[in-house]
């Protein structure tokens, strides 16, 4: 059964930093890019940032650059989202999705509030 269950979400000041992470299991992991989406109320999902399957490509949303940094873990089947000097605009719920080929996989989402 594939899983992708994000925590590390949760409520922080305007400045401060979360680091969310994402645990895959079901399936292989080192096989498949890992992003990170971010959907906040009333707003279409939109991509923060992905991370290729060989590790040597990234692309972050214009938004995120300079604070977001995404890295995974292969051999704790894990990705990570770094975020530093967090604004309120960053709030919203941040999604984890597996994609390869032929197939794409979600995970149930944490909640990221920034208060001002």
């Amino acid at each position: 059964q594939v899983q992708l269950v994000e925590s590390g979400g949760g409520l922080v000041q305007a400045g401060g930093s979360l680091r969310l992470s994402c645990a895959a299991s079901g399936f292989t992991f080192s096989s498949y890019a890992m992003s990170w989406y971010r959907q906040a109320p009333g707003k279409e999902r939109e991509l923060v940032a992905g991370k290729y399957k060989y590790g040597g490509s990234t692309n972050y949303a214009d938004s995120v650059k300079g604070r977001f940094t995404i890295f995974r873990n292969n051999a704790k089947n894990t990705v990570y989202l770094q975020m530093n000097s967090l604004k309120p605009e960053d709030t919203a719920v941040y999604f984890c999705k597996a994609t390869s080929l032929y197939d794409n996989y979600w995970g149930q989402g944490t909640q990221v509030t920034v208060s001002s």
